[in-house]
């Protein structure tokens, strides 16, 4: 792959990334108000349990991202090792 790729990707993944973090407090703030309007006990616990789960999955896509983002990093780090190292080969011909 090239290094422009990988420079596309982390830009897509650090999108995405910002994406995941505002639906997680769209998600709180939605699921939080619901919970506050629930005309039953019932309900009320299960909205509260719902935000709690919905942010646990919020949470576990944020982190994958940055992994996602963490390896990307990485790959371009060795893809740009490898031109240099091609560049250097080239230049004692």
């Amino acid at each position: 792959m090239s290094v422009e790729y990988y420079r596309k990707q982390i830009i897509d993944l650090r999108a995405r990334l910002a994406k995941e973090k505002e639906n997680k407090k769209k998600d709180n703030a939605y699921y939080g108000d619901m919970a506050k309007k629930a005309s039953s006990p019932s309900s009320k616990a299960s909205y509260k349990k719902t935000k709690v789960d919905k942010a646990a999955s919020h949470d576990r896509a944020i982190e994958s991202l940055k992994k996602q983002i963490e390896r990307s990093k990485e790959s371009l780090a060795r893809e740009k090792a490898r031109k240099n190292k091609q560049v250097n080969d080239l230049k004692f011909l």
